[in-house]
């Protein structure tokens, strides 16, 4: 049952990108107003099934690679809604929603089993070390995603006032996404010291974290002492996107360590 909701939700993300491709290509507004409302209901099943999934393993589903890509695909979802409904940021839709279902889609590829926790596992640190990475990683990637938009609507030569809206929100989501690695970092540091006794173990994803969270700082130091904006810092955020990928996906299959299981 769990794995026909999770499935629906797939299906249901691949018809919106279709739609959202489609009515990019074609200009219709209905078709883009199809693609939102087939989303949102993409987005409603995921929901559904991350609450259920949390409830049967009665913790936070977050304790291996499945549920943290489906977990990091609901962050960008629900990232990608905020920015939609408050911020009329329509325009990061057509970039963003193919993100949603390419790490859907890696989930897919996932052992779905439910396990208990490991015993190092079992902190009140789980809950916010596990999610502060995932939403920071999907503020990542939305910033890339609206760099990349910045890039096309550049090459069109579009309205001055648009290109500065893009770049500044690529720049407000990774000022957040710091923010949250921050977090992660600190409280993953405190969390390890707890269950291993060493506040950092040079452990390949505590590296890679590090690089990430080092990787933004330079861009934080850019936007604000240097003053660099525009389509530089939109091929920065483009371009910072692999890295982030590597620390979720690249570190746990290449480079084992204690973070292995997740």
């Amino acid at each position: 049952m769990l794995n026909i909701i999770f499935f629906t939700s797939l299906g249901f993300c691949f018809a919106a990108m279709i739609l959202q491709f489609a009515a990019a290509a074609f200009k219709k507004q209905g078709l883009k107003k199809a693609a939102w409302i087939v989303f949102i209901v993409s987005f409603i099943i995921l929901t559904a099934y991350i609450v259920i999934r949390g409830i049967k393993a009665h913790r936070v589903p977050l304790s291996n690679q499945f549920e943290f890509a489906a977990a990091f695909a609901w962050c960008i979802a629900l990232l990608l809604l905020i920015l939609h409904l408050r911020f009329q940021a329509d325009w990061i839709t057509t970039a963003a929603i193919p993100m949603v279902f390419l790490i859907l889609s890696y989930a897919a590829l996932q052992p779905k089993n439910i396990t208990e926790l490991m015993p190092a596992l079992r902190s009140a640190w789980f809950g916010l070390h596990i999610g502060s990475a995932a939403l920071s990683y999907a503020c990542f990637i939305l910033a890339g995603s609206a760099g990349l938009r910045y890039l096309l609507a550049e090459k069109k030569q579009s309205d001055p006032a648009g290109l500065e809206k893009m770049d500044y929100m690529s720049y407000r989501l990774i000022t957040l996404g710091f923010m949250l690695l921050t977090v992660t970092i600190v409280s993953g540091a405190i969390w390890a010291e707890q269950a291993w006794s060493a506040f950092w173990t040079w452990d390949p994803k505590e590296v890679w974290a590090l690089i990430t969270w080092i990787l933004y700082a330079v861009y934080l130091h850019l936007r604000l002492m240097r003053k660099k904006n525009g389509k530089f810092m939109a091929w920065y955020s483009i371009i910072a996107i692999p890295v982030v990928l590597f620390t979720f996906i690249g570190v746990n299959t290449l480079l084992p360590g204690l973070h292995s299981y997740g």
